[in-house]
């Protein structure tokens, strides 16, 4: 049985941010930045920062124009923007080493963070969060187009999803029913809440306007792999009209814009990124058996996928962080007759 650790909640003064975090964990324990996706909060990893938390030093902010984070009416709202102020975040608290979760609208942070930091980073988790032009399919189309010619005329072709069904979409729009009653309200009401207090929704485009910058910028994402081969953890749906990976986190693992591309033909364009990346997470759970030398669907509970991910992930850490036995719990978890981990080998 897991040893739950409740979460804490803070707001710290950084970087001009009135930031508010949640935070569970050792702090001698290596650290892990959850950074989430438009248009949510660090609300949404509640259920799994207490499981993360038995093996790492869990941090959850709110990014600036998202949650319970106030920001002053000069904050850029860019990405790199963000980036400074997460990295003036963990700098505070004394997290110096951190693995990254890389997805939606927290991918450009979180690669923005490491390609300026990346003697710092310990590794990526990487769940729908695009850093390839494969991945703005059709869908990104009139997007490009208001990029490429931010006028009014073009704004009006953008699809609406700055509003309160747009939220929800983001949600449930393109679930099988069966699935809806599984997704409580709360979310996409205080989603919505946040999102509708003066100024927050011009705020929320110009952040999707600057991720027009973050996708020019990746052939510099390609190239921060090659030189510093971080490891990965890749999870990806293909069974869904937007991509969600709903196992994995209960919370839109997807923004409503994403196109649809098989798991295999993602994970494809990904690993002409990445060359070590482990394996990706379809329609269930996968993980390697090492006694059936294979790897097997998973079905337990997505807290203890996390937590085991999490722990193959650290024992691939630099040997300077990893012979410090006293931070690290790296035993495998097991079920029944079988020990489930992820071998030391490339794919």
């Amino acid at each position: 049985m897991l040893n739950i650790q409740k979460a804490r909640h803070h707001t710290v003064k950084v970087d001009g941010v009135d930031l508010f975090y949640r935070e569970a964990g050792r702090r001698s324990a290596p650290g892990l930045l959850l950074l989430h996706g438009q248009p949510c909060s660090s609300y949404g990893f509640r259920h799994v920062i207490g499981p993360l938390a038995e093996v790492a030093r869990v941090v959850a902010p709110d990014l600036p124009g998202f949650g319970f984070t106030e920001a002053p009416d000069d904050y850029e709202y860019t990405f790199d923007a963000m980036a400074r102020t997460i990295d003036v975040l963990t700098r505070k608290i004394g997290m110096e080493w951190f693995f990254l979760y890389v997805h939606d609208f927290g991918a450009p942070v979180a690669y923005y963070l490491a390609m300026a930091r990346p003697q710092r980073v310990l590794g990526l988790i990487i769940q729908n969060g695009n850093a390839h032009q494969e991945g703005l399919g059709p869908d990104w189309d009139a997007n490009k187009a208001y990029w490429a010619d931010p006028t009014p005329e073009n704004r009006k072709k953008l699809p609406e999803w700055l509003n309160f069904e747009g939220v929800r979409h983001t949600y449930v729009g393109a679930i099988p029913e069966r699935l809806k009653p599984l997704f409580a309200p709360e979310g996409w009401h205080l989603d919505w809440e946040r999102m509708s207090r003066p100024g927050l929704v011009d705020i929320q485009f110009r952040i999707f306007e600057d991720y027009a910058r973050y996708v020019a910028r990746f052939p510099d994402i390609s190239a921060y792999h090659r030189k510093h081969q971080p490891r990965a953890l890749l999870l990806w749906a293909g069974t869904t009209p937007i991509s969600r990976s709903r196992r994995c986190l209960p919370m839109p693992a997807s923004s409503s814009r994403s196109r649809c591309i098989s798991t295999t033909r993602r994970i494809c364009f990904w690993r002409r990124i990445i060359r070590n990346a482990r394996r990706s997470c379809a329609s269930s759970f996968w993980m390697y058996n090492r006694v059936r030398k294979r790897w097997l669907p998973h079905r337990n509970s997505p807290e203890l996928f996390w937590r085991s991910s999490l722990s193959a992930l650290l024992s691939c850490a630099p040997n300077r962080l990893r012979n410090k036995s006293s931070r690290f719990n790296l035993r495998p978890i097991a079920w029944r007759n079988r020990t489930l981990t992820r071998p030391g080998r490339k794919m």
